[in-house]
């Protein structure tokens, strides 16, 4: 059995690009960057930053392209895949890129400050313009839970 899986969680380096093939089908690309922390020999904290080329086709190319900013937060799902090309001067290239199954956005950059906080996208200040998002109370009295409505 084969399997070949790709989850990405992180922070967008450019802005998508999206473009049309010549029949028609709708694809973007954008650059995702993940970082990773160690400890080095000398105890030293240090950080690794990793950058991942993604490209996404169809209608979610093009959801992509009008929602995702740079810096902004996303999640990709995906798979592997390896490409080679000859430039105009002949010379062989080859890139390994994530093909998107499935995206998910992050909080927007102005969204309420629980969002960001959740996601460590970074901190609301006091005299930010971005309105806060009202989450509603919900309430449950337990005598309207029954044991027959459960669906497990």
């Amino acid at each position: 059995m084969n399997l070949n899986k790709v989850f990405i969680l992180g922070n967008l380096t450019r802005d998508p690009e999206l473009r049309q093939t010549s029949g028609g089908q709708s694809v973007s690309t954008f650059g995702v960057a993940t970082n990773s922390f160690f400890q080095d020999k000398s105890g030293q904290r240090q950080q690794k930053v990793e950058f991942h080329n993604i490209v996404v086709w169809g209608r979610q190319a093009e959801v992509a392209s009008q929602f995702l900013k740079k810096g902004g937060l996303v999640l990709v799902e995906g798979r592997l895949q390896t490409r080679t090309w000859q430039d105009k001067q002949g010379m062989n290239h080859k890139t390994t890129e994530i093909v998107s199954e499935r995206i998910q956005f992050g909080p927007r950059m102005g969204g309420g400050d629980a969002a960001r906080s959740s996601f460590g996208v970074g901190k609301a200040t006091e005299d930010s313009e971005a309105p806060k998002e009202e989450l509603p109370d919900v309430h449950i009295d337990e005598e309207d839970i029954k044991p027959e409505d459960i669906p497990f």
